[in-house]
């Protein structure tokens, strides 16, 4: 059974796709989200987040799309003009609902789905290792310095990131800095490519065969796109993804301070 959470989340799935089919813009379902559609035919059921990569000039006209249209569900981007918004990624918002994640700037929002670009690294994996070192960077310099005080976080930690702050660096011409790294090579143009600002790092670069052509999955009861090869794709990202992670492992990477799915975020 999904919990209300979820079940938010798979209703914009459902109209994600419905758009991108509409739009014929392509789009794969990445991570934990086609982790999910292999292993468990929906939601790993700890799980509580949708990510999504596109292809940079699908990424690009989807912002041009959602920007032209009015609705519940809103798109903002690293160009987006809010002084909250730092992540090197874009998010669609249900401004129908509220969530608070724990940041350096408290954003509230809606509850959303993650859309990632999928850019281009290079032609070899060596080639693709030395270039994305250089986003890697400047991308770590972000996400510290957009960090929040986090619990269970070591104090060290948490004491590194709160000092980090006192350093004077700009944090908006650093989310730019990332967006414009990732964006200098296409998708399309090169042999290796993936999602550059993913959690995994290096696991994210891959062959663009794997991703090939956007493939139907199940999920849930919506039918979704996902890399073509997902067998590679989960392998390059997981290994033995099959195997179910110990039950200490087994809960949400996320550190929301509030959630609410039957109240606007504007309202609060």
């Amino acid at each position: 059974m999904l919990n209300e959470l979820q079940q938010k989340l798979l209703n914009m799935l459902s109209w994600f796709h419905d758009f991108c089919e509409t739009e014929k813009l392509n789009y794969y379902v990445l991570g934990g989200t086609m982790l999910g559609a292999i292993r468990h035919k929906g939601f790993i059921p700890w799980d509580d987040d949708i990510d999504i990569g596109m292809p940079r000039e699908d990424y690009k006209k989807l912002a041009l799309l959602m920007n032209a249209q009015t609705g519940k569900y809103i798109l903002e981007t690293p160009d987006t003009n809010k002084p909250d918004f730092y992540y090197p990624f874009s998010k669609i918002y249900d401004t129908e609902t509220t969530l608070v994640e724990n940041t350096k700037y408290k954003i509230k929002r809606g509850i959303y789905l993650d859309i990632f670009p999928l850019d281009g690294i290079g032609n070899t994996i060596e080639e693709s290792k030395k270039n994305y070192q250089q986003i890697e960077k400047i991308n770590n310099l972000l996400m510290l310095k957009t960090a929040g005080y986090r619990k269970g976080r070591s104090f060290i930690k948490n004491c590194g990131v709160m000092l980090f702050r006192l350093i004077p660096l700009n944090a908006k011409k650093l989310l730019h800095k990332v967006d414009d790294a990732c964006a200098k090579k296409g998708f399309g143009d090169c042999i290796y490519c993936g999602n550059l600002v993913g959690n995994w790092k290096e696991k994210e670069i891959m062959p663009r065969s794997f991703f090939g052509k956007p493939h139907i999955y199940q999920f849930e009861n919506v039918k979704i796109w996902g890399p073509e090869n997902y067998d590679a794709y989960l392998k390059n990202l997981y290994g033995d993804y099959m195997k179910l992670p110990p039950k200490e492992k087994q809960k949400s990477h996320h550190d929301y301070i509030e959630i609410d799915i039957n109240k606007p975020y504007q309202n609060k």
